[in-house]
């Protein structure tokens, strides 16, 4: 059976009452036995020693090809996809990633299919099947995620770093893979590539270079049976792992300013120096305490110098890494227009500060202050997804012993100088490397990456460059961090009620208070979410503009303070609703009052600083000009909104709004938008609950001349969704946004009935049964892309059904017409589902629904969900569980052909066409083609809109709503 190690050496959180057992099986395969008696669902990870580092020369993506095959069909079980079928119909899912020296696969499912999933996952690594015909049409996939990536920067630009490294070394390769690197090249020299890819699987997946976690409702001696039982199988060839010697940089590779021209209009600097693997000194966290200050954003730091100067938007401090031994020490910086004019500025700036960490840096009151926020939060941590937990843990089980595969480097415990020192020493002006990247550099540019075509130069620099840009840099005073008062020392747990659901405290002209303690949780955190209805902030594209410039300068003005919250667990944040905004404020309760009040006077004595402004401005601007650059999908989910939503307005106007407006007119606006106010609040603790809604009411609506007025119920208004014919269907088509991008993309989407817990329940299963056939069929069988989805929609109070597909290979129109073959495919087997596989389905989404919130946010959130709706279900999850109780095969069917079966009388379709270059010609053939009686092309999505009627509001209000009688 091999070796075990239980809990007693593991170390896990003081809060974590899952049990843990290590066993190493006699192939050698290391697994880590997770119990935990209150899951609803079971998970394992599988994490394979081997990536796209091991890829054999000219055949690029070769691992990530592997992947993509692995979980198509085993001898056991020879049904194509038949394991994501599986998962899915019993409320999970898989997935699967690789990386540069590892592989990992996933699953989830509910925990009563435990075994069956675990039997399914483990003929993968046992003896898969990877049939001719499966190999040539997922080669389209490989190459359809790669035309995905093709424009987006970050792979873009990740390619170019490896780009310019030593040919010799593994850092240099492309990964992902192509059509021209797994078919058209392998085939022009005779090489069979699905012989290559079980050579590669026969060689690199072997038992030793294995390790796998295990996650189940049942005891460790149950999984651990399993386990043994399952994955014995699996062989062991002992291969030993990819050795790579050296560092990815040669000296031609340092000492380098990288000038790259990107797709979106930004301009961002990376700044990177080679250093080893800090994973060896995971106790000291050598690289964790210097991008603690590096990456500080509070008075004194680097990034406050750059914001103050009006040069910066954000930076960050990480290590990325290369493999076992090498690392990038990276800082990364967003810039202004005017911070790319400062580029070398900034970049003395940078050392200038590594220099005062150098003379001042090291001090050992900054890491036990570290240690001390990274231990309180370990040990408070809240649960995850099992899956994510899963592969969280695989993924690292290789770096670490098994004490602390749990704990990783998140509990630093040894302040070392000198380790500390040896990384700071190697953030040299000897040792490294610039990346430079702003569309200011077209045209002056001589080279290209091969794998993304990004164009880029060269230039090389040397130790007296760096000196004089740290002597022509401007004279900041850049200091160290100081203590951090948001540090919680009280983790006490407070005293609470017993109450299910949310209670109505209190209700008055300025405010409702909604308060729901913690229960099931029993951690020393809390939440408070705050609703400002505001009618003034959302009437019009300049008010919603104005507002956001708002919510932005709100967060800039306090990021320096707030900072320091969030780094000992406090955090906030604001953002826009249809009709008014949302302040949240959330993490450990000891100090969580100082935040909220301090936001909520920054909300109330805003006053505009016109160079901040100018700068809030400009990262707007440029968020709205770099939509164009979105995938198709995201234009076309934007097009789907503004022919529906009444409350939305196209991009260009708000852009050219944008542009015309000035410090004065937020000046102006301000005091509007606060001057009529409703507030709906929701708050875990009693006490605490009343205290913040009164000092609320204080802050805005009293007082002499009070900040706000209650809003009047007239001026309550809210967003409503365009109502689509019965027996109609709608087609929108449009041109891409990005002329140079080939992918099209279309939504699909069915909309069906305003929320009715029984309709509710249809839709849910229905969408439940489908996802998964419709998946295989669009994307398995048809590969019409990479990106193919069947999601359950609900806006505005209305529920529907959307097929999203992205494509580079076919047009928006074709692939509409096989969705529409798939709805005639997929009636058929609704049809001929029998009763056990009805019955089957039906348990497995009570059982999804059924699952325990995780954690207090979850909680929070899904009844915040409730309030902000005015829906007020707080029993939604038992109410539709009892509905889908009571539903009926022949119900499920009769709700089909009334409202999505093809030609049903009530099916109301809308299909977003966008189309890519690649199908420009297809655009104007589409358009010019007749249409049938019941099918209308929308031209004018304004003047559609407005011919159209819209569903009333599924808002409540609260006038006939009782408060809670312990509180009157």
């Amino acid at each position: 059976m091999g070796k075990t190690m239980g809990d007693r050496g593991i170390i896990k959180a003081r809060n974590d009452k899952r049990e843990y057992r290590r066993v190493v099986l006699e192939n050698s395969l290391e697994a880590l036995l997770v119990s935990d008696p209150d899951t609803d669902k079971c998970a394992a990870s599988m994490d394979v020693g081997v990536g796209h580092f091991s890829d054999p020369p000219g055949i690029e993506g070769l691992a990530h090809f592997l992947e993509h095959m692995l979980f198509y069909a085993s001898e056991k079980y020879p049904e194509e996809d038949s394991f994501d079928k599986y998962t899915s119909q019993h409320g999970g899912g898989t997935n699967a990633l690789t990386g540069s020296d590892h592989t990992n696969y996933h699953f989830v499912a509910n925990a009563d299919c435990f075994e069956e999933a675990l039997d399914r996952f483990s003929q993968f690594f046992v003896k898969p099947l990877m049939l001719s015909d499966a190999v040539k049409r997922e080669i389209k996939a490989v190459d359809s995620e790669f035309q995905k990536n093709f424009l987006s920067d970050s792979w873009r630009i990740g390619q170019l770093w490896s780009h310019l490294s030593m040919e010799a070394h593994p850092y240099h390769k492309f990964g992902t893979g192509n059509r021209q690197t797994l078919e058209v090249q392998p085939k022009a020299k005779g090489i069979d590539i699905r012989q290559e890819l079980i050579k590669f699987y026969e060689e690199n997946y072997s038992a030793n270079l294995m390790h796998l976690v295990v996650y189940g409702k049942v005891s460790l001696d149950k999984i651990q049976d399993l386990v043994v039982q399952k994955f014995n199988a699996i062989s062991n060839n002992n291969r030993s792992r990819l050795h790579i010697s050296g560092d990815p940089c040669s000296w031609e590779h340092l000492q380098v300013l990288v000038r790259a021209v990107p797709i979106c209009d930004d301009h961002t600097l990376q700044v990177q120096w080679p250093i080893p693997c800090s994973i060896h000194h995971y106790k000291e966290v050598p690289c964790g305490f210097l991008t603690h200050l590096i990456g500080h954003e509070g008075e004194g730091s680097l990034f406050h110098a750059l914001k103050r100067l009006g040069w910066a938007t954000s930076l960050s401090a990480y290590e990325s890494f290369v493999d076992s031994n090498s690392s990038f020490f990276n800082v990364f910086i967003e810039m202004t227009d005017a911070g790319n004019e400062h580029m070398q500025d900034i970049v003395g700036l940078l050392f200038k500060y590594i220099g005062i960490i150098h003379q001042f840096g090291i001090c050992e009151w900054i890491y036990n202050e570290i240690a001390a926020v990274s231990k309180t939060m370990f040990h408070n941590q809240d649960k995850i997804s099992p899956m994510s937990y899963v592969v969280s843990i695989a993924s690292h089980m290789k770096l670490y012993p098994p004490k602390d595969w749990l704990v990783k480097s998140s509990l630093p415990s040894k302040f070392n100088p000198s380790i500390i020192r040896a990384v700071l020493e190697r953030l040299s002006s000897r040792n490294f490397r610039i990346f430079w990247v702003s569309k200011n550099f077209e045209g002056e540019t001589n080279m290209v990456e091969p794998w993304y075509a990004t164009a880029y130069c060269v230039d090389k620099l040397n130790d007296s460059t760096i000196q004089e840009w740290m002597q022509h840099a401007p004279s900041e005073h850049l200091r160290l961090p100081v203590a951090n008062q948001f540090i919680a020392t009280d983790l006490s747990l407070k005293k609470t009620d017993k109450v299910m659901y949310p209670v109505l405290l209190r209700k008055t002209s300025f405010s409702t208070l909604w308060y729901k303690p913690d229960t099931a949780f029993s951690v020393p955190k809390a939440t408070v979410h705050l609703k400002f209805n505001c009618p003034y902030a959302c009437n019009s594209p300049h008010a919603e503009l104005l507002a956001r410039i708002f919510k932005h300068l709100v967060f800039d003005y306090l990021n320096e303070y707030a900072y320091y919250a969030e780094l000992a667990g406090l955090y906030y944040g604001i953002c826009r609703t249809d009709d008014g905004f949302e302040l949240n404020v959330s993490g450990y309760n000891h100090k969580l009052r100082v935040l909220l009040d301090t936001v909520l006077k920054a909300m109330a004595d805003f006053t505009v600083k016109p160079e901040r402004f100018s700068v809030i401005k400009e990262k707007l601007t440029k968020s709205y000009q770099n939509f164009k650059f979105d995938e198709p999908r995201f234009h076309a989910s934007y097009y789907r909104s503004l022919i529906l939503n009444d409350h939305s307005w196209p991009w260009e106007e708000d852009l050219e709004i944008l542009e015309t407006l000035k410090p004065k007119d937020l000046s102006g606006f301000a005091p509007t938008m606060l001057s009529r106010a409703f507030l709906e609040c929701y708050i875990a603790e009693r006490n605490e609950a009343e205290s913040i809604v009164h000092h609320i009411e204080d802050v805005f609506f009293n007082g002499t001349y009070p900040i706000s007025k209650p809003a009047l119920p007239s001026q309550l208004m809210t967003s409503r969704l365009v109502t689509l014919d019965e027996g109609a269907s709608y087609v929108y088509s449009t041109e891409g946004l990005n002329p140079n991008d080939e992918n099209s993309a279309l939504i699909h989407y069915i909309q069906i009935h305003q929320d009715d817990i029984i309709l509710n329940v249809r839709l849910q299963l229905l969408a439940f049964i489908a996802r998964h056939e419709a998946f295989h069929q669009l994307r398995t069988v048809e590969q019409l892309g990479y990106v193919c989805s069947l999601t359950h929609r609900y806006d505005l109070g209305v529920h529907g059904l959307q097929f999203t597909v992205q494509s580079a290979v076919k047009c928006p129109k074709y692939i509409d017409t096989r969705v529409q073959s798939f709805l005639k495919s997929f009636e058929s087997k609704l049809s001929e589902m029998s009763k056990v596989e009805f019955e089957s389905h039906l348990n497995a989404l009570i059982e999804s629904k059924m699952e325990k919130d995780k954690n207090l946010w979850e909680e929070c959130e899904r009844h915040w969900e409730e309030i902000t709706d005015r829906t007020f279900l707080f029993d939604r999850v038992e109410t539709e569980v009892a509905a889908l109780r009571e539903l009926t095969k022949q119900e499920l069917i009769a709700f089909f052909h009334e409202h999505i079966r093809i030609g049903a009388p009530k099916r109301k379709v809308l299909s977003v066409r966008v189309y890519g270059s690649k199908h420009s010609s297809d655009l104007e053939a589409d358009k010019n083609e007749a249409v049938g009686p019941n099918t209308v092309l929308i031209d004018d999505i304004f003047s559609f809109r407005a011919s159209q009627p819209l569903y009333g509001s599924p808002r409540r209000g609260y006038e006939l709503m009782e408060v809670h009688s312990s509180s009157k």
